[in-house]
């Protein structure tokens, strides 16, 4: 997976988690009043998960290899090393668990106190506080110290879930759907406010970049009748402002690889400040259908074979 942010750390391999594997439960346990310690185990200094979820759940030795190990064979698990004496740690537990409970608990969030539990923290050779591991098939897939901003820490958790075969369906972003909105009522200028807004927030928000060039594909075809346009670049093979013309509305049209291919044939036929014009033109209609579209991809080996 990739890691994102620069306090994540590669662990594969590093930790040797079955020191706490096949720990027998302490025999008095079952026999100990709630909220009392047991024996060889202090009582754990971080709170208790509000709501009791089985998705969120505080680890000692004696369920570790339940609750992580044998838990991480079916789905991701999060193990939160904490401390009650660390603000980050006080602010990163409730963060995380609210993104469990937004993924519906479709992983597990395994609360390490590292204080009442220093065996299990030396096994995972936890130096800082806090320090949180991803547990993919019994083995550490990745981990990150310190306090992640929200969105960043949102993201690690969607790249764990991929890493593990869960598919991650990330939630609308309502500026966007805003955006789209304006733009689909016809309100361009509004709709390009918006997306220049996201863009200035958000610069590497493609879905916004996509929208801003679909504006300017719109103007450009303002007032133009399809059919002439066409016409007109059939009889004018080397005219630029006819041939970009017709390519625009063949991408309006649905016919992206005929508009890509015209604007390659385009580019061998012109050199300089007009060849640089036509190769922007072509780059804005390839930011339109997005970098996924298969159609985009062959047209971008075009071009490149048509530049060098």
């Amino acid at each position: 997976m990739t890691n994102p942010p620069s306090e994540s750390i590669f662990t594969r391999g590093a930790v040797d988690l079955s020191a706490l594997a096949g720990r027998p439960t302490p025999p008095d346990e079952a026999d100990v009043p709630v909220g009392a310690p047991v024996a060889d185990e202090p009582v754990p200094t971080i709170p208790p998960s509000v709501g009791g979820s089985t998705s969120v759940v505080q680890v000692t030795e004696a369920n570790f290899e339940t609750e992580v190990l044998q838990r991480s064979l079916a789905v991701p698990v999060v193990v939160n090393f904490g401390s009650s004496r660390a603000d980050a740690s006080r602010e990163l537990t409730p963060a995380l668990e609210g993104m469990n409970a937004d993924d519906g608990g479709s992983w597990v969030l395994a609360n390490v106190d590292a204080d009442a539990y220093p065996r299990i923290a030396q096994m995972f050779r936890v130096q800082q506080i806090p320090m949180v591991f991803a547990i993919v098939g019994g083995q550490p897939l990745d981990a990150f110290v310190g306090r992640l901003p929200d969105e960043r820490l949102r993201l690690w958790i969607d790249e764990v879930r991929k890493a593990s075969g869960q598919e991650v369906v990330l939630p609308e972003d309502p500026r966007l759907l805003a955006a789209d909105d304006l733009l689909m009522n016809g309100d361009l200028d509004g709709a390009e406010a918006a997306y220049k807004k996201i863009l200035n927030e958000s610069p590497a928000e493609q879905s916004a970049e996509a929208g801003l060039a679909q504006i300017g594909l719109y103007r450009r075809l303002q007032g133009v009748d399809p059919a002439q346009a066409l016409a007109a670049a059939d009889r004018a093979p080397d005219d630029l402002a006819a041939q970009s013309l017709a390519a625009d509305v063949e991408m309006l049209s649905g016919e992206a690889e005929r508009a890509y291919g015209r604007l390659v044939e385009l580019i061998k036929r012109f050199s300089g400040a007009d060849r640089e014009a036509i190769r922007k033109h072509l780059v804005s209609l390839f930011t339109i259908a997005g970098p996924d579209d298969p159609a985009v991809a062959t047209a971008r080996k075009a071009l490149a074979s048509a530049l060098f």
